[in-house]
């Protein structure tokens, strides 16, 4: 069970603060929901607090972490479907399991094939998005500005389509 105040990830929107715990009828009955808002986009939504774990929702990484996910980001890629239909299906899984070292594995694949051979159009809504999830996360483990999260991203995700590629990987 989350407190109010407290700071947790909803891994489709990103970092959000407990705002309240607020009872109402959900199909008849009373149900008690958490009132989250989400940091990057000051969007609010409610979960059922019965249904948390369904949802993926978990507190932010710690810290000492953070750098964990800075070397996913460095790593290469992984292997990845060639059509573009099962790569966004293949990255939505991943996105949805919540887990912040997939998040980065997703961020890390799609801005290298941005850089090389581009993105399809809802590959471009995602890799907006999985930025702006990480960057949510990254910004509340380093206590740290929304922008400076991102510029950071941006900055390693720089770095690695910069770097020369091989044949053959």
């Amino acid at each position: 069970m989350f407190r109010v105040g407290e700071t947790i990830v909803y891994p489709q929107h990103g970092a959000g603060q407990i705002l309240g715990i607020v009872e109402q009828d959900f199909q008849g009955l009373p149900r008690r929901f958490y009132n989250i808002r989400i940091l990057h986009n000051d969007m609010t939504v409610m979960v059922p607090v019965d249904g948390v774990e369904n949802a993926g929702i978990r507190a932010v990484i710690p810290e000492p972490m953070v750098d964990e996910v800075l070397g996913v980001l460095r790593d290469d890629p992984t292997k990845m479907p060639k059509d573009w239909n099962r790569r966004i299906k293949h990255n939505r899984e991943k996105i949805k399991s919540g887990d912040v070292l997939e998040i980065a594995d997703v961020l890390r694949n799609l801005a290298l094939r941005q850089h090389e051979q581009g993105l399809s159009t809802g590959e471009k809504q995602m890799y907006g998005r999985v930025k702006r999830i990480l960057a949510s996360e990254v910004m509340c483990a380093k206590r740290m500005r929304e922008d400076d999260a991102l510029r950071l991203l941006d900055g390693i995700l720089a770095e690695i389509c910069a770097r020369p590629r091989y044949a053959g990987r």
